[in-house]
């Protein structure tokens, strides 16, 4: 798999964890640890989305 279909899919798993955030805010009743997990989860991607890209333009130079 490429750097570039790599970083398209997380951003892709990102853009998920981010509607299921969405969908769990909007109904009361659900647990806010799971926001939380979803919320860590989120995080996690976004940080590796970040480290291959700075890895990326690190190599080019």
């Amino acid at each position: 798999m490429s750097m570039q279909s790599h970083l398209s899919e997380l951003e892709k798993k990102h853009q998920a964890l981010e509607e299921q955030i969405n969908d769990c805010l909007a109904h009361p009743a659900t647990d806010d640890l799971k926001v939380v997990e979803l919320k860590r989860r989120k995080l996690q991607v976004k940080d590796e989305i970040e480290r291959l890209r700075h890895n990326g333009h690190a190599s080019v130079h």
